[in-house]
């Protein structure tokens, strides 16, 4: 006899979140692009497309900081936005301009 609920819930399966679990980010070490981030959806009425450079900014962070495992752009359906430079390395672009200033 079942007490509390009825006897069909019993069949009723439950799954795993599809990119698993993570920790919390109990530090608050990525909490200033998260406000950069929900600042930006609360300013365009919750949309989030105007906010995806944002929200990899915040994503960069979290798998910086071993928040979540680093994973694909293109998994994570942001392969066509400029990534943030985050290891203080130059870009193609700026390297390229320095060696040839440096070689005149």
């Amino acid at each position: 006899m079942s007490f509390g609920r009825p006897g069909s819930f019993s069949e009723i399966l439950s799954s795993p979140p599809d990119r698993g679990s993570f920790p919390l980010d109990h530090y608050g070490e990525c909490k200033e692009q998260m406000k950069l981030y929900l600042s930006c959806l609360q300013k365009n009425g919750a949309t989030s497309s105007p906010c995806r450079l944002a929200g990899k900014e915040y994503l960069e962070c979290r798998m910086t900081k071993g928040l979540m495992e680093r994973d694909e752009w293109h998994k994570l359906g942001m392969n066509n936005l400029t990534a943030p430079n985050t290891s203080g390395t130059s870009t193609p672009d700026q390297s390229s301009n320095s060696t040839s200033q440096s070689k005149s």
